[in-house]
């Protein structure tokens, strides 16, 4: 038998690490088939210090999902919006049912939303730039008038991300989720008393200009999640990601930081229960 770690082998239980808040993660894509699933995958958290989770919707189906799992499990919040590559399926039906699902008491964020100028050309069926500005710009004007923070997805989009958001007039709370941008972005985001959401991505040697960035953040505007089933932190990078990995990458960063993970997921567990509004 050969001793390489097979890429769809889930990383084992780190030590706990506790409190902490996924920030952002996809519940649907780790499996959560029915509620029994869900629990499972919400136990695997806790046992390791993950107190909540907001697990968060890139499509219309993916948005009604993720509400029936938040009413399903306490430990489940979550967050509604059409990720931007689908942006093309923002109809005013869908609209419509956003706005709805939007208004329930456990979504408690507007997203992800955004924009991603990698993907189109590349993948069939990518929505075109011009029309994911225009659905970001209906999602940050949702964001404002439910009051509900905004979590944006962005992808080689940095100065188009902001001029979206300067013409628009930014919403109360604003999270970039999996920043991955360099320092330069980093301090506009800063300066604007933006939260910033650290995923595994700050584990990874090659993520130069992300982990120079990192310093720069002050605690008071930093979030953690995991992006699961995606991006799991080095040394499993590849592997299949859930809410229980949480605890690596905090460790990470940590380590970048020089800092306590303990004081980290304090701090973090803190930060999210404050700008997501949870018990």
């Amino acid at each position: 038998m050969s001793s390489k770690r097979s890429a769809k082998t889930p990383p084992p239980a780190p030590e706990p690490l506790s409190p902490l808040v996924d920030a952002h993660t996809h519940l649907d894509a780790c499996g959560a088939e029915d509620d029994t699933m869900l629990h499972a995958i919400m136990d695997r958290a806790a046992a390791v210090g993950v107190q909540a989770v907001v697990t968060v919707a890139d499509d219309l189906a993916s948005a009604r999902w993720v509400t029936r799992a938040a009413e399903a499990d306490e430990r489940v919040f979550a967050a509604v919006a059409l990720h931007p590559t689908r942006a093309g399926s923002l109809t005013d039906d869908a609209r419509t049912e956003i706005e709805a699902l939007a208004a329930h008491p456990r979504v408690v964020a507007i997203g992800e939303t955004g924009l991603d100028l990698y993907w189109p050309g590349r993948l069939d069926g990518c929505a075109e730039p011009a029309t994911q500005k225009e659905a970001f710009a209906w999602h940050i004007d949702l964001a404002k008038r439910t009051r509900k923070p905004l979590m944006i997805h962005n992808r080689d989009a940095d100065d188009a991300v902001l001029d979206v958001l300067r013409a628009e007039g930014a919403p109360e709370t604003v999270i970039f989720h999996c920043f991955s941008s360099a320092p330069e972005m980093a301090h506009t985001c800063v300066d604007a008393g933006w939260m910033l959401s650290l995923s595994g991505t700050v584990s990874f040697k090659n993520a130069r200009d992300l982990r120079e960035a990192v310093p720069s953040i002050p605690a008071e505007q930093l979030l953690v999640e995991t992006d699961a089933p995606f991006l799991t932190p080095h040394p499993y990078r590849g592997a299949p990601n859930e809410p229980y990995c949480l605890p690596y990458t905090v460790h990470a960063l940590a380590e970048l930081l020089g800092g306590s993970a303990a004081e980290l997921a304090r701090v973090t567990s803190r930060n999210a229960r404050r700008v997501y509004d949870l018990p």
